[in-house]
């Protein structure tokens, strides 16, 4: 059994930072990309970045710049720097991993920005 367990969101002012962790527990030998989503009220669910076991990373074009993706391959953890952030950042933030050929999803954790 794989489970995905979120942390790190909350309220922030715009312009502020925050930073998102995803640590995977369970039955894992190793994890291949990670990567994180985000889904605002009203809207599909959207990609914001990936990271492959090797440190390779993508970015959807609107999210670069702002947002940075990581990991630590040894702590079965990714993770998300979101930096100047803007009110129309706030959404349901979800990780999401690659676990011997199976998708496993976050809980999810909401990011408000608001003065």
């Amino acid at each position: 059994q794989v489970q995905l367990v979120q942390s790190g969101g909350g309220l922030v002012h715009p312009g502020g930072s925050l930073r998102l962790s995803c640590v995977a527990s369970g039955n894992i030998d190793s994890i291949g990309v990670m990567g994180w989503y985000r889904q605002a009220p009203g809207k599909q669910r959207e990609l914001i970045a990936t990271i492959t076991s090797y440190g390779l990373t993508k970015y959807v074009d609107s999210m670069k710049g702002r947002f940075t993706i990581s990991r630590d391959n040894a702590k079965n953890t990714a993770y998300l720097q979101m930096n100047s952030l803007k009110p129309e950042d706030t959404a349901v933030y979800y990780c999401r991993m690659s676990i011997r050929f199976e998708q496993y999803w976050g809980q999810g954790t909401q990011v408000t920005v608001s003065s």
